[in-house]
């Protein structure tokens, strides 16, 4: 049995509030040779607020999250008996990756409410130029998720948006996954519980969070969203297995990981894009009208021009939808989708944006 298809319920410990960080090295004194693993930006967002202890290596990662990156990490790290990520996905899907290469312990400590790379055992790995190479599944949970809302608080609001975006697929693309299924089994129930959980409270709370955030305010919406983000979106691919994850959402993204005027454009966001394509996809295109003007209001990608793509737009189109109807791809969980039916997807989307967005 594949490890994606079995059911992961989360980190050995997950702690989220306030002053987390002061619980860090009591959780891992029993550990003796911990390593640090972070990127700049991350580790000069996490002195604001601490260190760690004095004997702990500290390496920084390449900005890939590529196997070649993991690979010389690894062998930097070759004497550590449990590695400690500090900071966004990338970072966290990285140590992640060195974790499981010497077969260790790992503590991950994220510093951005981005994706749910936090809480999920497994990683999105690019290579080199930045393009995504494939998903990689641990069998490793984590050992400990510690989340410090302060540091969530202070970190740009672009990714706490990413990270609205990356969650709010997780209903839809659960959804479309299953809709035709009669039959359900009682994990997957609670997993699609959770996603739904997910949509309403990203519904709910959302704006205010967002406004939360702009204010330094530590608020039960912004914290309902930044665990939303973080740590439920995390159960849903944890219980419901294959059926509570990437899909048509994620297909797209990948595809526009391959257009270079994306790549600014944080994985999240591409991913809210994504849930219009699938939609269309579909046929569901109240659900685009319903959703439209919350991604006005939270900056959302909601066509190609937003995407920064504004030009070769049949060019892109072609090459986005060729790669997402890849059978290698997760577009194909949701039912027989050619390379032409997610072009004509991406355009009714370019179409109904004008349309709906010209009139609010």
């Amino acid at each position: 049995m594949r490890l994606s298809q079995v059911v992961r319920s989360g980190p050995n410990q997950y702690i989220c509030e306030e002053n987390a960080l002061k619980f860090l090295e009591e959780k891992l004194e029993d550990f003796k040779n911990p390593v640090v693993i972070t990127g700049k930006k991350s580790w000069n967002a996490f002195l604001e607020f601490g260190s760690v202890p004095s004997q702990w290596p500290v390496l920084t990662y390449d900005h890939t999250a590529s196997d070649k990156n993991i690979a010389e990490l690894a062998k930097k790290a070759a004497h550590a008996d449990m590695i400690v990520g500090i900071g966004g996905g990338k970072v966290l899907d990285t140590a992640k990756g060195v974790a499981e290469l010497l077969n260790i312990e790992v503590t991950l400590f994220p510093t951005l409410a981005g994706t749910c790379a936090g809480f999920t055992p497994l990683s999105a790995i690019y290579d080199e130029n930045g393009q995504f190479s494939h998903v990689a599944y641990y069998k490793r949970s984590a050992y400990l998720t510690l989340i410090d809302l302060r540091i969530i608080l202070h970190s740009p609001v672009e990714y706490l948006l990413g990270g609205i975006g990356d969650s709010l697929a997780k209903w839809y693309e659960s959804e479309g996954i299953t809709r035709n299924q009669h039959s359900l089994p009682v994990m997957v129930k609670l997993g699609l519980s959770s996603a739904k959980i997910i949509y309403e409270g990203i519904l709910r709370y959302s704006e205010q969070a967002v406004k939360d955030h702009a204010e330094k305010k530590l608020s039960a919406a912004f914290k309902n969203i930044v665990e939303i983000i973080i740590g439920v979106a995390g159960t849903v691919g944890g219980f419901a297995g294959e059926y509570g994850r990437m899909a048509g959402a994620h297909a797209i993204h990948n595809g526009l990981s391959f257009l270079p005027e994306t790549h600014d454009i944080l994985h999240g966001s591409k991913v809210a894009y994504g849930i219009l394509v699938q939609l269309a996809a579909l046929q569901q295109f109240a659900e685009i009208k319903q959703l439209l003007p919350l991604y006005k209001k939270l900056g959302f990608p909601y066509n190609l021009n937003t995407l920064h793509v504004t030009g070769g737009r049949e060019e892109a189109i072609a090459k986005v939808s060729a790669y997402a109807a890849r059978k290698e791809e997760s577009f194909i969980l949701l039912g027989n989708f050619t390379k032409d039916n997610i072009a004509s997807a991406m355009r009714a989307v370019e179409e109904l944006a004008v349309q709906e967005v010209s009139i609010q």
